[in-house]
């Protein structure tokens, strides 16, 4: 099950990843940036911040699927 879980935590890392990276007005994106804006401002940290947490996310969501990190 760890397998499945880890895919499905990488492939959301990648959505942050790619979202982040274009800009993207995907409403579910907008959404998130809108709520960091309180955070970061108005500024460019804001996708700086998804594109560096997606890589995190996906690094975390591959050891997972690999079974290196919460193992049972």
């Amino acid at each position: 099950m760890h397998v499945l879980w880890g895919i499905l935590m990488a492939a959301v890392g990648v959505f942050m990843l790619v979202c982040g990276t274009v800009k993207s007005e995907f409403i579910i994106y907008r959404l998130m940036v809108d709520r960091s804006r309180i955070l970061w401002g108005q500024g460019d940290a804001v996708h700086r911040s998804y594109q560096v947490s997606g890589l995190v996310v996906i690094i975390l969501g591959a050891l997972w699927a690999l079974g290196v990190i919460w193992q049972n």
